[in-house]
């Protein structure tokens, strides 16, 4: 009697929380969600640096964090830590994106992504020219890539909050240009804020991806096996003065986008070890331990069902968006407002050609670019997708947030001007998604009225 009540209670309760862990799972992968946990992130920082406790702010990202084995030991700031290493995680999930998109996504075909290329490159090359023009001085020109840069969580979080009045396809076309647009930033990274080439760096770099190669030419498949090769590419970037976070893209780019061969189909050999594990079950129903061998094999075959780039990028993504991103805002979105002295020309200009260039810059570059190559016959709209959806994707393309921020940290040594720089992404990037939002309903209202009337 109390063993059937406790079944039937541990029953219950496994329900309950099977229910609860899927729940969660789902919740944890609605870009609205993410979106809002980074923006809560932000207005903690800036609340925090611009309270009593400003102090303790500063103390806390600038407080020696040191890792050692030995006589071997590497100190830097926590600050060092969030933005050059956790933030390297960050880049690998972007790397895996842009290596998804291109084997099968919306730029998988030349025709489907000439409209998304073109207008990314014009979402960044307008906001780059408005930030120039009034930006024209030294130390204040070399911001001119903190605008180009479009946030793809806060982008799609927001359009995701518009709900099904959206086409999948506008969303896609959203996806496929911020995809673009960190292309584009991850080659200016490379190419404009990284000092000096040392070639013993380069040597150590290249020898991380040869081991990383080499692991998937043996058939590696766990990821567990690429920390060390990846760790190696990161250190080998940072001593030959490039940003080392450009080690989470390469390794991105570098995940295989199809599943892994073994000896057999990994479906034969789930089978197989299922067979082997019923065999067992029947022989001797208490001998547990004699399961583990199938097991072993069950998981492995399970494994190598799907592309290592979707099961990294899956099991990374809740991390990343909940973890990494919000703590890079935590340590970047904490700008003093008594430390950016507006009444200064040169703070003034990089914060109003920062805002400028993402509200009005974006939008207008998206445009003009999709409108032309529209205009030229190399491109067509989405179906389903009018100049008013074009509008509203170059809308959410000014919410910059985490990759401006980053680029600003890269571009401004002067502290005034790079609070100048983050306080111009901040405002752009809520201005941005405001203006979006507000477009976005009314964009749905009037398509939804035009498809009402024609019927």
């Amino acid at each position: 009697m109390h063993r059937r009540l406790y079944r039937r209670t541990s029953a219950r309760a496994r329900l309950v929380t099977d229910r609860a862990f899927h729940s969660a799972e789902r919740f944890l992968h609605i870009e609205a969600v993410s979106g809002l946990v980074l923006l809560c992130a932000a207005a903690i920082a800036l609340i925090w640096a611009n309270s009593s406790y400003a102090q303790s702010y500063h103390d806390l990202w600038h407080a020696p964090l040191s890792f050692g084995i030995g006589s071997f030991t590497v100190s830097h700031s926590l600050h060092f830590w969030v933005n050059d290493a956790l933030m390297t995680v960050f880049f690998l999930v972007v790397g895996m994106e842009i290596r998804r998109e291109i084997h099968e996504g919306a730029l998988s075909k030349l025709r489907a992504a000439v409209l998304p290329m073109a207008a990314a490159v014009g979402g960044v090359a307008v906001p780059a020219l408005i930030y120039v023009t009034l930006n024209t001085e030294p130390g204040r020109i070399e911001g001119w890539a903190v605008p180009t840069a479009t946030d793809i969580a806060f982008a799609v979080g927001v359009l995701a909050l518009l709900g099904r009045s959206i086409p999948t396809n506008l969303r896609v076309f959203l996806l496929a240009l911020a995809i673009i647009d960190d292309i584009a930033a991850i080659l200016i990274i490379a190419l404009f804020y990284s000092g000096g080439i040392d070639p013993t760096g380069l040597l150590v770099g290249l020898l991380g991806l040869a081991m990383v190669v080499a692991l998937q030419m043996a058939g590696i498949g766990s990821a567990w096996a690429y920390v060390l090769p990846g760790a190696v590419l990161w250190i080998g970037l940072l001593q030959a003065g490039a940003h080392p976070t450009l080690a989470g893209v390469m390794l991105g780019m570098l995940t295989p986008v199809l599943p892994g061969r073994g000896r057999e189909p990994a479906l034969h050999a789930a089978m197989r070890a299922l067979d082997d594990i019923r065999a067992k079950v029947a022989r001797a129903p208490d001998a547990a331990a004699s399961l583990l061998p199938p097991l072993r094999r069950l998981a492995i075959a399970q494994r190598e069902m799907t592309p290592p780039v979707t099961r990294v990028q899956m099991v990374l993504h809740p991390w990343v968006a909940y973890g990494v991103m919000p703590i890079f805002a935590l340590a970047n979105a904490g700008v003093s407002l008594d430390g950016v002295d507006l009444g200064r020309t040169d703070t003034f200009a990089v914060m109003a050609g920062v805002a400028v260039a993402l509200v009005v810059g974006k939008p207008l570059g998206v445009l003009a670019a999709s409108w032309l190559v529209v205009r030229a016959g190399w491109g067509s709209l989405p179906p389903g997708v009018g100049w008013g959806g074009v509008l509203l994707v170059g809308l959410l393309a000014g919410i910059g947030f985490t990759m401006s921020i980053f680029i600003a940290t890269l571009a401004f040594s002067d502290p005034a001007l790079l609070g100048a720089a983050k306080l111009g992404v901040l405002v752009a990037s809520l201005g941005a998604a405001c203006l979006g939002l507000g477009w976005g309903v009314l964009h749905a209202r009037r398509t939804l009225l035009t498809a009402t009337s024609s019927t």
